[in-house]
């Protein structure tokens, strides 16, 4: 049974904040005791560097470290060899850029987008456009920024060599078809990259049944730190791949004549001293997620949304951008006024949501505005907590917004 109410006395900034709503999880997430502790018991009884030394701290260090990408894999199901420890979601996607495109593309080839992508998954490929010459083509969405799967298979030609796509979008929580497309890409010779930071979090994932190459995503989204997150790629690909940071750590042996071995993947793209607690810190967050079920996570946040989308749809004074998706975000404005005025009025009600164009500035193009407020869902809130929001969001006007800075 999912117990919401002994849940949240696992998170400290939800006892700690009772008069907030936090609403902005899409950004950042809370984090349970378990994973403090985890964190602060390196800290107090196992700070060590890793892969350095043969003293028994060191040792201890490098085992705790080492048994996250076991975790990790189990999470996804995946092999611990395919599992790359990076800085978040940015640094992964970054990288399988950088890596593709000294391996895998050439100029003139093209990697297809869509308009609903958060801008980590689309300056890194902007740039290979620049430096590199490579061309950029966004697959069709509707209004809701879901991608239109009728219209993909005739995306393709000879030149497109990569499909990057968010399995669950940042503003309008679109839930895309990547099982279905990643086929589509595989027949035609092309590889699959997923931005998996919204998805990841809050349903079951699994990249061998979705047949992805390559998938990205942070700890801090998912009840983790910040600074870590997981590279998933598949190991041949892996190998092929060059790094994108290089020095200690990483490599076997280096020459001065200007030689160097690297290591096998997942270590040779693991340069320097790492984040050593972030990553413990992330293995005790998908462990705390495993132990709840993300079937169980999903199929409450799903209700919760329902609930909440049913309450704001008999507001009149809002607009609702993305009733019909399942994702987590509830994305709306006050109708006639300015989204970070609703949202700073929101904020003096006690609810914690982001306005702004959510760092995915061509959306614009879809549904024809730059800003909106995103109310974000986690499986700690409450239909209490949605009740709060709207009785606060009841108020939302050019009027009382406006009042807020007088």
């Amino acid at each position: 049974m999912f117990d919401v109410e002994s849940i949240r006395k696992d998170f400290p900034m939800i006892q700690n904040h009772k008069d907030v709503v936090y609403f902005d999880n899409g950004a950042t997430t809370f984090k349970p005791k378990q994973v403090m502790d985890a964190m602060m018991h390196f800290y107090e009884y196992g700070t060590s560097n890793i892969h350095r030394g043969d003293y028994p701290l060191a040792v201890n260090a490098d085992k705790a470290y080492d048994e996250v990408r076991k975790i990790m894999a189990k999470f996804i199901h995946c092999n611990e060899n395919e599992i790359v420890y990076t800085a978040g979601a940015t640094a992964g996607l970054n990288q399988v850029a950088y890596g593709l495109m000294h391996s895998f593309l050439q100029k003139g080839d093209t990697v297809l987008l869509t308009k609903a992508e958060h801008a980590a998954n689309v300056l890194p490929w902007f740039h290979l456009k620049e430096e590199y010459g490579i061309e950029i083509a966004y697959i069709p969405v509707d209004e809701q920024g879901r991608i239109i799967l009728e219209e993909v298979e005739g995306m393709f030609d000879e030149t497109v060599k990569v499909v990057s796509i968010a399995h669950v979008t940042n503003v309008l929580g679109s839930v895309q078809p990547v099982k279905e497309i990643a086929r589509i890409a595989h027949n035609h010779g092309a590889l699959m990259v997923v931005d998996a930071a919204q998805s990841v979090p809050h349903m079951k994932v699994d990249v061998q049944d979705l047949d992805c190459d390559f998938m990205c995503f942070s700890a801090h989204k998912m009840c983790g730190p910040s600074g870590v997150g997981v590279l998933y790629g598949k190991y041949d690909l892996l190998e092929k791949m060059p790094p994108m940071l290089v020095g200690g750590g990483m490599n076997s042996r280096f020459q001065s004549v200007g030689t160097v071995q690297l290591k096998h993947a997942p270590i040779k793209f693991e340069a320097g001293t790492p984040n050593i607690e972030g990553v413990i810190g992330m293995g005790a967050a998908a462990e705390y997620l495993m132990a709840i079920g993300m079937d169980n996570i999903h199929a409450y946040e799903v209700e919760l949304r329902n609930y909440f989308k049913n309450q704001i749809l008999k507001l009149d004074n809002i607009e609702l951008l993305n009733k019909d998706n399942e994702g987590a975000p509830i994305t709306f404005n006050g109708k006639g006024v300015f989204a970070q005025d609703g949202a700073a009025y929101l904020a003096t009600r006690g609810i914690a949501v982001r306005s702004g164009n959510h760092c995915a500035k061509l959306l614009h193009e879809i549904i024809g505005t730059d800003g909106t407020i995103r109310a974000a869902l986690n499986f700690y809130n409450t239909k209490e907590e949605v009740d709060r929001f709207i009785e606060a969001a009841k108020d939302i006007s050019v009027e009382n917004a406006i009042g807020i800075f007088f």
